[in-house]
C-alpha cells in the first residue's frame, strides 16, 4: 500500500484522461474501506505538468500504480 504524497508510475493507459503507462503521479489521498470509506480500496492521484499545473486528478486501483524506483528518470514529453 502506498501513502499520501508518494510518487508513483502509472501502469496502464487511461485514454479518457489522456494519461499513458509510465506517466508519473503523486498520491493525494489513500482510500481504505475499513476507515468508513464506502468505495473500493485505492487512491486519488494527481498528475501535473512540469510547470506544476494540474493535468488530471483521478481515482486509481492499487494495480494501476507502482512505486517509483531508484534510478528511474523522468522524461519531458507533450501529451497526445
Amino acid at each position: 500500500m502506498m501513502n499520501e504524497l508518494d510518487r508513483f508510475v502509472l501502469t496502464e493507459d487511461l485514454p479518457e484522461h489522456d494519461l499513458s503507462a509510465g506517466d508519473l503521479g503523486t498520491i493525494v489521498m489513500v482510500h481504505h474501506p475499513e476507515d468508513d470509506y464506502t468505495g473500493p480500496e485505492g487512491y486519488t492521484a494527481e498528475f501535473t505538468y512540469l510547470t506544476g499545473e494540474t493535468r488530471a486528478v483521478v481515482d486509481l486501483r492499487p494495480d494501476q500504480v507502482r512505486p517509483a524506483k531508484d534510478g528511474e528518470v523522468a522524461r519531458a514529453t507533450k501529451p497526445a
